[in-house]
């Protein structure tokens, strides 16, 4: 029964543009799926911009998703909701591991992880053989930065804007073996890209062994200049680490359009997959320098798998990854780039000749894409979110910030412009009158 379902689920090389082999686990899912890949059909003759303005097209995909309508969710950052066909699979794969399961999950699914490490591949453009399953960005970050030996006095730079866990690990780091933290501070919606760029290279010393940098900073959606920081620090013999935890699927680029060294990502984000699931990529040369975060045989040394000893997990999460990414791959990376930058400017343009409201996030496209954040002049952003979210049922994400406040406004490819229309009338009217006295 076991070995003829899988049969039936064999990897299809038509199932996704470009994926090369993956699982459809259901015939449920199958249908689910067909029904993406026919709404693509009907807008492949247009432009990836084009597509973006098509709000038939979009209907399709929103209806993909089996969310809730009560509540306008413009929180997507730190978690996205998957698509039925990834939660479909995912509950059949838990399915199918809790019938022997020693047996099922060990011998028969977990092995089919290895398709799932080539499909991330593919989308990130490298070798499977760099490519590690984690379970999210925090535990490939962490195994970067908690394994790479340095000694007292060796300097790790990065913004005061990064992600706090990773700020955290390198400060326990400075604490423990006398390693030196350097934090610059970056411009706020700087009107040239490249002032990002010149702020790490200013900052290099001879001592400045690693630089860690965010594609796309959390607070902001700011996009750095990665590949000018990649290059720079590469001239000098540097390390370089790009935090992709929120960049990874929201727009389209591949491992050689960053020209890092490492890299590590959530897949519950941008790529819908199951919450709980990441991707670490180490270029080939370097896997036997960085240590595991939890132990390995010496004979893995030279292996990327090497990083994923963490005891037992469960097997039905990683393969329902493989859906995530016939669903991304069915959209297409920049055409589903260009709706979510659409969405975000649709909602910035709606408010940005409103009296006291101003923006933290660039209007360039080349710095911005689904992520932006706003704030009202005299009105707190904490008391602000309060009340979107008590009032008008509008999730949103308040940002305090040594260096600004603000919201965090990200919508995503479900978003319908109604719901960005009702969360422009409802910020105009606060701007306008403040927010009502309790």
């Amino acid at each position: 029964m076991i070995k003829s379902d899988i049969d039936r689920r064999t990897f299809l090389s038509s199932a996704g543009k470009g994926l090369g082999l993956m699982a459809l686990s259901s015939t449920a899912v199958a249908s689910l799926f067909e029904n993406v890949k026919a709404a693509g059909r009907a807008i492949d003759h247009l432009s990836p911009i084009d597509a973006a303005l098509d709000e038939d097209y979009w209907a399709n995909i929103q209806q993909a998703f089996s969310v809730t309508r009560g509540i306008i969710n413009l929180n997507n950052g730190g978690v996205s909701p998957s698509p039925r066909m990834v939660t479909e699979a995912f509950v059949r794969y838990t399915w199918q591991q809790e019938d022997a399961t020693a047996y099922t999950m060990w011998q028969i699914l977990e092995p089919q992880s290895e398709t799932i490490r080539s499909g991330l591949a593919e989308v990130f453009g490298c070798d499977p053989e760099e490519i590690a399953i984690t379970r999210n960005a925090s535990e490939s970050l962490e195994i970067l930065l908690m394994g790479m030996d340095f000694k007292s006095g060796d300097e790790i730079l990065t913004t005061t804007q990064d992600y706090p866990r990773m700020l955290t690990t390198l400060k326990q780091r400075e604490l423990r073996e006398g390693l030196k933290l350097n934090l610059i501070k970056i411009p706020i919606a700087p009107k040239d890209v490249n002032d990002i760029a010149a702020a790490f290279e200013r900052a290099v010393t001879p001592k400045t062994r690693l630089i860690l940098v965010s594609h796309q900073i959390n607070l902001t959606g700011q996009i750095n200049p990665v590949k000018k920081v990649c290059e720079m620090a590469r001239s000098r013999g540097i390390e370089t680490i790009v935090d992709g935890a929120h960049s990874f699927a929201q727009f389209d680029f591949k491992q050689s359009d960053l020209g890092c060294d490492y890299f590590g990502t959530s897949l519950h984000k941008w790529i819908y997959a199951p919450k709980g699931t990441g991707m670490l990529y180490v270029r080939k040369e370097k896997i036997p320098k960085v240590w595991a975060l939890m132990a390995s045989e010496d004979k893995n040394r030279n292996d990327i798998r090497k990083y994923e000893e963490i005891g037992t997990h469960s097997a039905a999460m990683r393969l329902a990854i493989g859906e995530a990414i016939l669903f991304h791959n069915a959209i297409g990376g920049k055409r589903k780039e260009e709706r979510l930058r659409y969405l975000s400017r649709y909602w910035m343009n709606n408010l940005k000749s409103i009296p006291k409201v101003g923006f933290n996030t660039s209007f360039d496209p080349a710095q911005s894409c689904a992520i932006a954040n706003f704030k009202i002049d005299g009105v707190d952003p904490v008391a602000l979110g309060g009340y979107l979210m008590s009032k008008h049922k509008i999730f949103t994400t308040p940002i305090v910030h040594d260096e600004f406040t603000g919201i965090r406004i990200t919508p995503n490819v479900y978003t319908t412009l109604w719901e960005l229309d009702r969360f422009s009338t409802v910020v105009a009217d606060v701007a306008k009158k403040g927010l009502p006295k309790a």
